[in-house]
């Protein structure tokens, strides 16, 4: 499962603790390009995030990394046993008493932190960002009338953040169907500031409890229907594809009719 705006959220937020107002003294990075950089004596700034990105920034580099499906950022005490295979790391992150490892990483990048900007460029605003612009959103997707909402929410050109589980349970508060296309969802703007709600939420409150995600055959919590899941299209590459139930949405057939 591809980790949704919260996670990288609160993997920047454990990060910051671990590592913000350090001196690195180790950098170790397990990519080609960057094999040869060296962080050490760098200070590490400050730690955020972007949609789906994340940022190390030091005092002289931003270190930019993506998840993707498998990555993972685990902190640990300086010497004590990594509990991943040491073979996945791609970027490990050292300070007197405490290493940052990243595991599986499916983007490294070490940028001048005048260029990280070039990262995040083409994607939409920031569900959590201190910056979130709903009517900017709305904007994005209504270039795209004719695209269904759901795999409008998923495009990180609209708005950055949401991935399957949250585009299913943001069309069920809203009594949307997926497959709505965008010029027919009656209310787009309450529908962004629905999102902004449900990933602040699962951010700031976690864990967040699915309403609809994963729980097909189970009942409606509103009408007590049977929920139900289906593909809805697929923009994923081929290297890239994930199973039905990931990629599915899920649904209502009650609250949410599908439109004709």
């Amino acid at each position: 499962m591809v980790p949704e705006g919260d996670t990288v959220f609160l993997t920047a937020d454990r990060l910051r603790l671990a590592l913000a107002g350090k001196t690195l003294v180790r950098s170790d990075f397990r990519v080609p390009k960057y094999a040869t950089v060296d962080l050490a004596g760098d200070l590490v700034e400050e730690v955020g995030s972007y949609g789906k990105h994340l940022f190390i920034r030091t005092s002289t580099a931003s270190i930019h990394t993506h998840l993707k499906m498998e990555g993972e950022w685990r902190t640990y005490c300086t010497g004590e046993r990594w509990t991943r295979p040491r073979v996945t790391a791609r970027v490990v992150l050292g300070t007197d008493d405490t290493e940052a490892v990243g595991f599986s990483l499916g983007t490294v990048e070490v940028l001048r932190r005048a260029d990280e900007h070039t990262a995040v460029d083409h994607l939409g605003p920031d569900l959590l960002g201190p910056n979130w612009d709903a009517a900017e959103a709305v904007r994005r997707l209504s270039a795209h009338p004719a695209q269904p909402i759901g795999l409008a929410l998923l495009d990180q050109r609209n708005l950055a953040g949401i991935g399957n589980i949250y585009r299913s349970e943001i069309c069920f508060l809203r009594k949307v169907h997926p497959a709505t296309p965008v010029e027919r969802v009656p209310d787009l703007l309450a529908l962004t500031e629905e999102a902004h709600r449900v990933l602040s939420k699962a951010a700031h409150q976690p864990p967040w409890r699915p309403l609809v995600y994963g729980r097909q055959r189970r009942p409606c919590q509103r009408c007590g229907t049977r929920i139900q899941v289906r593909p809805l299209g697929d923009t994923t590459p081929p290297s890239d594809r994930i199973t039905q139930r990931e990629r599915g949405i899920y649904f209502c057939p009650r609250c949410q009719p599908e439109p004709q």
